[in-house]
This record gives C-alpha cells, structure tokens and sequence, in this order.
C-alpha cells in the first residue's frame, strides 16, 4: 500500500513540475510578447511625433501663401475675408414634415386648473 502511495505521489510530483515548466514558458513567452508591443507602442508614438513635426512644418502659414501665389492661376486661392462668413441666423433649416394625423381621437372636456367662464 505504502509502495502504491509512493508512486502516486511521485507521478503528482512529475506532473506538477511538467505543468509548472510549461506555465514557466508560457508566462516567458507572455513577457516576450509583452515587450514587444511595448517596442512597437514606443515606435508608433515616435513615427505620430514625426509625422506631427512634418504636419506643421508643410503648414507653415508664409510656404502656403506661397504656394498659393505660384498656383494662384490654376488653383484661384484667395485670403478669406470677414464678409465671407455668414451669421447663424442666416442658415436656412429644413422645416420638419408633420405626422399625418390618421386616426384622430375626439377629447372633450377641461384642462385642471383652467378657469373658462
């Protein structure tokens, strides 16, 4: 009896070290994975920063104008102008279709608190 408990415990024993050798690698290759995205995050962000710098050195006001005079016979670009721009109560909204009523119900009666003579 005792010989059968020793070998069950030494068959756990075994497979508890398999299982924690695989967790060891698995948990490894996590890390490994990890860093990785952590180098790609890093990378992304300092590609965003360059593409910002680029961004806002294309848009310098003085190269647009520029670019704006030697293509001024292609392109028409004029500098805006306050009277360009419109007010808000100048902007014509759609008016909104009504419901048709299809099937009216009759009220008759008072509204609480109305005093009618």
């Amino acid at each position: 009896m005792r010989t059968i408990l020793y070998i069950l415990t030494t068959l756990a024993v075994i497979g508890l070290a398999f299982w924690a050798y695989r967790e060891n690698y698995a948990t490894q290759e996590a890390l490994a994975e990890t860093d990785k995205l952590h180098r790609d995050i890093r990378a992304a962000h300092a590609r965003l920063a360059v593409l910002r710098a680029e961004w806002a050195y294309l848009n310098r006001p003085d190269r647009l104008h520029d670019l704006a005079d030697i293509n001024f016979d292609r392109l028409g670009l004029l500098p805006l102008r306050p009277e360009q721009f419109g007010r808000v109560d100048e902007v014509a909204y759609p008016v909104p279709e009504l419901l048709p009523i299809t099937d009216a119900v009759e009220v008759s009666g008072t509204i609480e608190g109305e005093n009618r003579p």
